[in-house]
């Protein structure tokens, strides 16, 4: 087959997938209802049709190739079309294993946060020491411009999600990698919608760790005692900790509160001491696990000390989005009450006397379903104002949930709404940061042309 048609193709991974595809030399078509940047920019670059909505005429004709994202289910008119005229079809993992990671040395980066990060930080390390690697992650890189490509080389650095494969496949996507190197971030209760209890992601993480070889590495936060129980459900393969605590193998040290700058240790020697652009302590451990995993694939952890002030960061990962105005405005992708709180902990340190305004847009299943509503307030106990957008979808009652919160809260109902309670409060020197796992409508650059001087 030389063509694919990708259903879902404007998620981050699926669009990652339509990026290889193009690479491989094949024609791209694909459908999505939600069409919003960054990845609906990257398509347009490669030159790929995208068809809003989903319907039976969407579908080209055999012997095109369908790849079904996993945000498809049964009753979406595309796969009702597909199943009644018995097409072929895979996921999104199963065709990656199959026509990309097949003979390559997979890195995989699982977590319930920071993977992008994470991921993209690893693969940059390898890119800039001469590895040439290839890689898909679940954002846009800034130091790549691209969220996937097929690499020169026989590594593949890919994002490892535990998220489910397909409405037909419920294993979840990282088990498809079969990774020689896999990076374990941490473990916290997510995706509300899959899985009961976080018990059963644990079952999963472990399935990942039963097929990382025993020459390969596991790269593991020594600070998280959920992946510990993973771990002491059975490890075969060499294991190194991370973190920023005492007798670990890759040890950090911040040098300053807000996580800008720190030392790297490795098994008790310096390495060295890191000033780069990121915020936040999150952000030194994901440092340490790429340093880590670009070490067990060969790179001298001083060379990739010395790349690390050099990296740019991902698009939607605390991006800055006005333009030198005196009020300060970030779109980022936390949509979790830990990510939410690590964020806002280090734009917060960076500065603590300036104010700090969080905006959010509870989007994503677990949030729509109230799964984190019991911690959500305390996430935002270092904003100095929260406003939160509370549409028909949510589940739950965002005042009376978000009640801790007091008179720091600000309930909307639209978008519209939402940023013009955001521009009557704000003030010069404000930071303003823009919180969604999805588009928000647009919701931060809004905002950013708002007060654009």
């Amino acid at each position: 087959m030389n063509a694919v048609h990708i259903l879902g193709i404007c998620g981050t991974f699926m669009g990652g997938i339509a990026a290889l595809a193009r690479e491989l030399g094949l024609g791209v078509s694909g459908s999505d209802q939600a069409v919003y940047p960054p990845m609906s920019t990257q398509l347009r670059a490669l030159g790929i049709d995208v068809l809003e909505g989903y319907r039976s005429d969407h579908l080209p004709a055999a012997p095109t190739e369908l790849i079904v994202g996993n945000a498809l289910s049964r009753g979406n008119p595309e796969v009702e079309a597909i199943l009644d005229a018995g097409r072929r079809y895979v996921s999104g993992p199963q065709w990656l294993a199959e026509r990309v990671l097949d003979g390559r040395t997979v890195l995989a980066v699982a977590g319930t946060h920071g993977k992008t990060t994470t991921t993209t930080l690893l693969a940059f390390l390898l890119d800039r020491a001469g590895l040439a690697p290839g890689f898909l992650i679940g954002g846009v890189a800034q130091d790549f411009a691209v969220s996937a490509r097929l690499g020169g080389s026989r590594w593949f650095v890919i994002e490892a999600d535990e998220y489910d494969t397909a409405f037909f496949d419920k294993r979840s996507k990282f088990v498809h990698y079969r990774p020689s190197i896999a990076i374990l971030n941490n473990l916290e209760y997510d995706h509300a919608d899959i899985f009961p209890d976080i018990q059963a992601i644990q079952r999963q993480f472990h399935h990942l760790v039963r097929i990382v070889p025993r020459g390969g590495r596991l790269i593991v936060n020594a600070e998280d005692k959920a992946l510990a129980e993973v771990l002491a459900m059975g490890a075969w393969t060499p294991i190194e900790r991370f973190g920023l605590c005492a007798d670990v193998e890759w040890r950090g040290e911040l040098l300053r509160p807000d996580g800008s700058a720190f030392s790297l240790s490795h098994r008790g020697a310096h390495v060295a001491d890191v000033h780069w652009q990121l915020l936040g302590t999150h952000n030194v451990r994901n440092a340490l696990a790429a340093v880590a995993a670009a070490h067990a694939a060969g790179v001298d952890p001083s060379t990739a000390c010395a790349l690390l002030p050099h990296f740019a960061g991902v698009k939607r990962r605390l991006e800055r989005v006005d333009l030198d105005s005196q009020i300060e405005v970030y779109d980022d992708f936390a949509h979790h009450p830990t990510a939410i709180a690590t964020t806002l902990a280090g734009i917060r340190q960076r500065d603590p006397d300036r104010r700090l305004l969080a905006v959010m847009e509870p989007r994503s299943n677990s949030m729509r379903q109230g799964a984190h509503a019991a911690t959500l307030p305390a996430a935002f106990a270092t904003a100095d104002r929260v406003f939160v957008l509370a549409q028909p979808a949510l589940n739950w009652d965002a005042q009376a949930t978000l009640a801790p919160i007091a008179d720091r809260l600000r309930v909307a109902s639209s978008v519209e709404q939402l940023l013009t309670a955001v521009r009557t409060e704000a003030r010069a020197g404000d930071r303003v940061v823009f919180m969604s796992n999805g588009g928000f409508e647009g919701a931060a650059q809004r905002f950013a042309a708002m007060i654009d001087p």
